[in-house]
């Protein structure tokens, strides 16, 4: 778990927010406490989406559908406000690494705890597809693993995504490539047999340390799931014969997950997991988490205590939930429209602003912002100390958003619109950063090794999702010019484009903004944000600052 940033909610609906577990192309997810001492893992979805009606709209049913899912494997969602102006959802909360954490730090796992961790999600997928739904996204970051069994977590958002046209910009699906059925791929129908097949490639993973359709393309892989068999390495036996079945290309020629549930474990998942089922490492790993967990506890229960993380809150001038909004009961702590929020108090979560013509004081974007009738961002704020006994700097913000068309979402142009708060020295470039700033005339150039055309494969979250191709070219410029393009080519074959502008040159790194071009297609968005290029070897080092993007990253080789 990361500390809170100072731009980051401290509240969300009636949870406190206690420091950040993770991020995605989704949203991002903070460990939260409730007035009731519940902890919880609160996921917040990105701002692009809660522009977008119609996502609101499948979150709603989504997290409907998701409340009623209860069985012993799956983390419940307890709490939601589809209707917040930044939706979110709260699910109980398990100390525990994901399945790709374990595999990716301890190696494949021993066969009893894959038996035990496929009758457990095979029970888990029994009951889900009871109530008529599909989880759709089963795959190793979505399983987490206690010391009680393994846990299928991230019901609601992903679903919600489903339809929304700006994730193809990014090659986001439902879905994971390699984890994804081949009828989910080729679109013709998801049913409860596409979980079967995920779940299939969940086990050999686990059992493995390898997916069954590696590839360093989503293209690559998209294509070995539907046209090649799966390569299951060392598993053997009746778990590899379970496994290959799951795999099957024809959905009806899969065993129900019920079925895989009883092969697995006749007398069912909890006799099979009561006598212990991680090895060794993990049950130590495991424990460390929880009792982590109980210090937090004991240190916020100690008289004096410092009511938030070390690095503290945003008091912003505005709550973003009153008492009256959404059905979770407010921002505790929070106080009235136009109220400061008191020193040590925690404020209110940032929110998305709803679509107004622009103020009259907003300025006139500078040329290379961004592209003309898309997003026009306007911050002003004022940073003043916290009184006696106070967390730091507090911040008077306003924002003001014109949008025109539809909003389009993630691509990699895309940014965390509070990423636009300034830094402690008031000197901010698209994307947050805080570097030195020029003007056009400043006769700082671009070095020669820079110049030339670059391509490569770019990946997000952390490498966990493949994104396509970039293709970078880089002229000479001096700061203030454009320096250069990018176009992303996705999985799907779609392009967006980004236009670069030098803003920094140091001995390691160029520094540039980057905003959509003008002419792209209604799913590339404009948003601006910072790209850093570092030479490494004969390559160059690509590297984005957007989080709704993920972080993207790309080692480019020159082809020009």
């Amino acid at each position: 778990m990361q500390p809170l940033e100072a731009d980051e909610p401290t509240t969300v609906g009636p949870y406190r927010l206690l420091g950040r577990l993770g991020s995605g192309g989704m949203g991002r997810v903070y460990l939260g406490r409730s007035a009731g001492g519940r902890t919880v893992a609160v996921k917040i979805v990105h701002p692009h989406f809660a522009l977008d009606e119609e996502f609101r709209a499948r979150f709603r049913r989504e997290v409907q559908a998701a409340r009623r899912v209860g069985g012993a494997w799956t983390a419940p969602v307890l709490d939601a406000d589809p209707d917040a102006r930044v939706p979110w959802v709260a699910t109980a909360y398990a100390a525990g690494p994901s399945l790709t954490a374990a595999v990716t730090d301890g190696g494949p796992l021993p066969a009893h705890s894959v038996r035990a961790l496929g009758a457990g999600l095979g029970e888990a997928l029994a009951a889900v597809h009871d109530l008529g739904l599909v989880h759709r996204d089963v795959k190793p970051s979505n399983v987490l693993l206690t010391l009680d069994g393994p846990l299928l977590i991230d019901f609601g958002i992903a679903r919600a995504t489903d339809g929304t046209a700006s994730l193809t910009s990014t090659g986001v699906s439902i879905g994971s490539p390699g984890y994804m059925s081949p009828e989910q791929i080729l679109g013709k129908g998801v049913t409860a047999a596409a979980d079967v097949f995920s779940l299939g490639a969940v086990l050999a993973y686990a059992a493995t340390g390898e997916p069954p359709f590696p590839g360093d393309s989503s293209a690559a892989l998209l294509y070995k799931v539907v046209h090649e068999e799966p390569r299951l390495g060392t598993l053997d036996g009746q778990l590899r014969d379970l496994v290959a079945a799951c795999l099957a290309k024809d959905p009806s020629a899969r065993p129900a997950p019920g079925e895989v549930a009883r092969r697995l474990a006749p007398e069912g998942a909890a006799r099979l997991i009561s006598g212990g089922w991680l090895p060794g490492p993990l049950v130590e790993r495991v424990s460390r988490s929880a009792v982590r967990l109980l210090n937090l506890e004991a240190a916020e229960a100690e008289p004096g205590a410092s009511s938030g993380p070390v690095s503290g809150p945003v008091g912003f001038s505005r709550p973003s939930v009153t008492a009256g909004e959404g059905g979770a009961g407010g921002a505790g702590g929070a106080g009235g429209a136009g109220g400061a929020v008191a020193p040590g108090v925690f404020g209110p979560p940032p929110v998305m602003p709803p679509p107004t013509a622009p103020a009259a004081d907003v300025p006139a974007p500078r040329e290379g912002d961004h592209a003309p009738g898309r997003l026009s961002v306007s911050v002003a704020a004022t940073s003043t100390q916290a009184g006696a006994g106070g967390r730091g700097r507090r911040l008077s913000c306003t924002v003001a958003l014109a949008v025109a068309g539809a909003v389009a979402a993630v691509t990699v142009g895309s940014v965390f619109v509070l990423d636009l708060l300034p830094g402690e020295g008031g000197k901010t470039t698209p994307g947050g950063s805080d570097t030195a700033t020029h003007s056009p005339a400043d006769p700082v150039a671009v070095p020669e090794r820079y110049v030339g055309t670059w391509e490569g494969q770019a990946v997000a979250v952390e490498g966990n999702l493949p994104l396509g191709t970039f293709r970078l070219t880089v002229r000479e410029a001096a700061v203030g010019e454009k320096v250069g393009t990018l176009r992303h080519t996705d999985i799907f074959g779609g392009t967006c484009d980004d236009v670069l502008t030098l803003k920094k040159v140091t001995q390691k790194e160029i520094v540039t903004g980057a905003v959509g071009a003008e002419g792209n297609r209604d799913v590339c968005n404009q948003a601006l944000h910072t790209v850093r290029l570092t030479p490494v070897g004969d390559d160059l080092q690509y590297a984005s600052d957007s989080e709704d993007s993920g972080r993207p990253k790309a080692r480019l080789s020159k082809v020009e």
